[in-house]
């Protein structure tokens, strides 16, 4: 069968192979193919432009169409299940909605062809409270919600009924860690457990990390997940970060607004955040009629309060959220 693949020299291949299963992208249901000098690797989709920069990061590959001999006796969910629902995993557990039809059929499928997936979580509310937290019911396997997750070479302790957090942005993270540049500051103003701010630390030239948040259990988390990355110069701060604003004025060449829905509340913060010429990188969910003008126009009318102006760098939609919907970053530049 021919399928879409990454090319990739032997000598090269085995770190994109591990990438490619991080990214989920690896099809394991094809058999990995070769010829004298290279690997193809099957892909259960075209990776998109921030995944492409990071498999060429330290590789040179190409994208490609190749054929490939299917896995003999490794069940895809597709062949367990009729209509394949969305699941996420974290850790070694997946979540799946509360609305899916024969929740306990679902769980065995991904249970069986995800071995090292312990426990399926349905959730059972919205995001919801001032620390936006959901609530689980257990469908299947162990009776908890707490996990280690890793991403690009990160590890996160976390438990998802105390503190948000989701795979999907994985990506989106990554691309916020090639910005900085050496000797920069960034302050995450809603840091949760650390996804933004710990590969900042790790994996960036940049000089310090501020990580606020209200929430205490994530700050909580967040403080293990320092020690467990062994990464340095992160300040973990619990607390408003109106109020810790205050305290950092004018220190920030970045600022993460990673809240959607309620980041407007923060503008002014941000803005007070920032030193000349910094970049906020502003996160919100809006109508596909209105994609980033209404958005844009806040963050503008929260710098001309300040004194100060915006010049746009770029906005981009990040995910589809919900329908007609959708979770859009916004990069300006503080003048």
């Amino acid at each position: 069968m021919k399928k879409d693949c990454i090319k990739v020299s032997k000598q090269k291949g085995e770190p994109v192979r591990r990438l490619l299963l991080e990214l989920e992208l690896l099809d394991n249901s094809a058999k990995i193919n070769s010829d004298p000098g290279y690997l193809y690797l099957p892909l259960t989709r075209i990776p998109d432009d921030t995944e492409l920069e990071l498999l060429n990061e330290n590789e040179s590959i190409e994208l490609s169409e190749a054929d490939f001999e299917e896995h003999e006796g490794i069940p895809r969910i597709e062949d367990l299940l009729e209509n394949v629902p969305h699941f996420e995993i974290v850790g070694d557990i997946v979540l799946i909605e509360s609305d899916v039809p024969e929740p306990e059929k679902v769980a065995d499928a991904i249970m069986t062809i995800k071995p090292n997936v312990k426990t399926v979580l349905a959730a059972i509310s919205p995001v919801e409270g001032e620390f936006r937290t959901r609530r689980f019911k257990t469908i299947a396997g162990e009776n908890r919600t707490w996990t280690t997750h890793k991403e690009y070479g990160c590890r996160y302790h976390v438990d998802l009924e105390k503190a948000y957090f989701t795979p999907r942005l994985a990506t989106e993270r990554a691309r916020i860690v090639k910005q900085i540049n050496e000797g920069e500051t960034v302050v995450d103003m809603f840091a949760g457990v650390g996804p933004y701010s710990i590969p900042i630390a790790k994996n960036s030239p940049a000089k310090k990390v501020i990580a606020i948040d209200k929430n205490p259990f994530a700050v909580e988390f967040l403080r293990k997940n320092i020690e467990l990355n062994s990464v340095e110069d992160i300040e973990a701060i619990e607390g408003d970060a109106n109020i810790e604003a205050e305290k950092f004025a004018a220190v920030a060449d970045h600022v993460i607004m990673n809240l959607p829905h309620n980041a407007h509340q923060f503008l002014d913060a941000a803005i007070k955040l920032c030193a000349p010429q910094a970049t906020i990188h502003y996160y919100d969910i809006t109508p596909d009629d209105d994609l980033f003008e209404g958005a844009v126009e806040l963050i503008g009318k929260a710098a001309e309060n300040a004194g100060r102006s915006i010049e746009i760098i770029q906005e981009r939609v990040v995910r589809s959220y919900a329908p007609h919907q959708y979770n859009v970053c916004i990069e300006v530049k503080v003048l």
